[in-house]
């Protein structure tokens, strides 16, 4: 049996995932979670009753949560684009900054969203003001990081960039990056002429109207 990835084209987490796959050429079937689908809802619960996604399908090994994956992808389907370097201490930068950006940029930038889909004015009002809190710090942080480096762990794409990606997407959608973080803003120019998050990109376009802070016109 082939791979199988179970997801949603906007979801931030499913994206991290595609762009692993999708740098390595890897073969995958895309399951997509939908009201229209649902024998693939029924099938993903079944495998994974948490109800989070995305969640890859090797045989009758369930993988879950997106950094687990990516490295399990290394591990056992591997292709030319090494995500986690096999140097221990270089993978351990990467694991970090992994976790940096889904938990300081893609959690921060939830807050809002979760506080806007309420559809309360002021629990959308305390979400989007926290969010931006957090994302500042977060942002002052990465701008320092970011010198000299062209990745986010320097001169290779890795996972930690898989996770970049759709974080700064989505969290620039819900708190522009300021001019004054200008590597910062340069940084996520270069994800996003990544081949790899292009696609992803593209694939999710349709979905748009979905984002409850109203997406911008642009990207």
């Amino acid at each position: 049996m082939s791979l199988a990835l179970y997801g949603h084209p906007f979801s931030s987490y499913t994206q991290k995932v595609l762009i692993a796959l999708y740098e390595n050429g890897t073969p995958f079937e895309f399951r997509c979670l939908g009201s229209d689908t649902p024998q693939h809802s029924a099938e993903w619960l079944r495998r994974w009753p948490l109800g989070k996604f995305p969640l890859l399908v090797d045989g009758e090994r369930n993988i879950a949560e997106t950094s687990i994956i990516i490295e399990y992808l290394q591990l056992v389907h591997t292709g030319p684009v090494r995500l986690l370097p096999a140097d221990p201490t270089a993978a351990l930068d990467v694991r970090f900054l992994d976790r940096f950006f889904d938990l300081h940029v893609m959690t921060a930038a939830e807050h809002a969203v979760h506080g806007a889909l309420t559809g309360v004015p002021e629990k959308r009002q305390q979400g989007l003001l926290l969010a931006t809190t957090k994302l500042e710090l977060a942002y002052a942080w990465l701008e320092g990081h970011l010198a000299g480096r062209t990745w986010a762990a320097g001169k290779d794409f890795t996972m930690a960039d898989c996770a970049a990606a759709p974080s700064l997407f989505y969290a620039d959608w819900t708190h522009q990056i300021p001019e004054k973080y200008s590597l910062l803003r340069d940084y996520r120019a270069r994800l996003l002429t990544r081949p790899s998050f292009a696609r992803a990109v593209d694939e999710a376009r349709p979905f748009r109207s979905y984002f409850p802070l109203g997406a911008p016109n642009r990207d």
